[in-house]
């Protein structure tokens, strides 16, 4: 008896959170049957929901010069919306989709990061990502310029390698063995 009253309990309770016109089809159903009903009735869009939000989130990619911290907050977002729909990735995969969303002015602290094999959680990874925002932004205004000399002859005397145009070449002597 006291079984039959708890569900019929948690029945009540489960009628009482909905709608009016969701109230009037679940009225009369235990709550096994009302929240097998509510699945059919919304899990497709749920599925619908998941879709659009890993479409936008795989799809994501950050404007070159844009701010860093609202697009990984973005990101952060819909990783955290995908999870309360049922579908929780890992930590690496979550960090692994910030990095890939980056511009190419971020490929030096990318590379930097798969070399020294960091792991960071999603907040630890905004906070390293705005100091090297900073860091992108004042190396912009210095330029830094490569020269490239076309002549081979001009970069060995550049390294320290002078050929001399009279002298023969020796080659080394080999040494006796005692």
């Amino acid at each position: 008896m006291e079984k039959l009253w708890v569900l019929t309990e948690a029945s009540c309770i489960m009628v009482t959170s909905m709608t009016p016109q969701l109230q009037q089809q679940h009225m009369n159903m235990g709550a096994y049957d009302i929240v097998q009903h509510l699945r059919e009735l919304f899990e497709q869009q749920s599925r619908t929901v998941r879709y659009d939000t890993s479409k936008e989130l795989f799809g994501c990619k950050m404007a070159e010069g844009a701010p860093v911290a609202p697009h990984v907050l973005k990101i952060i977002g819909l990783i955290e919306k995908l999870a309360e729909l049922g579908f929780k990735m890992d930590q690496e995969l979550n960090v692994d989709l910030v990095l890939q969303s980056l511009p190419d002015s971020f490929s030096q602290f990318v590379m930097n990061y798969h070399m020294n094999n960091l792991q960071h959680t999603l907040p630890q990874l905004l906070n390293v990502l705005k100091t090297a925002e900073k860091e992108i932004k004042k190396g912009k205004g210095s330029t830094g310029v490569l020269v490239v000399t076309s002549s081979k002859k001009r970069k060995r005397q550049e390294k320290g390698f002078k050929k001399s145009k009279n002298k023969p070449t020796q080659k080394p002597k080999k040494a006796k063995a005692d």
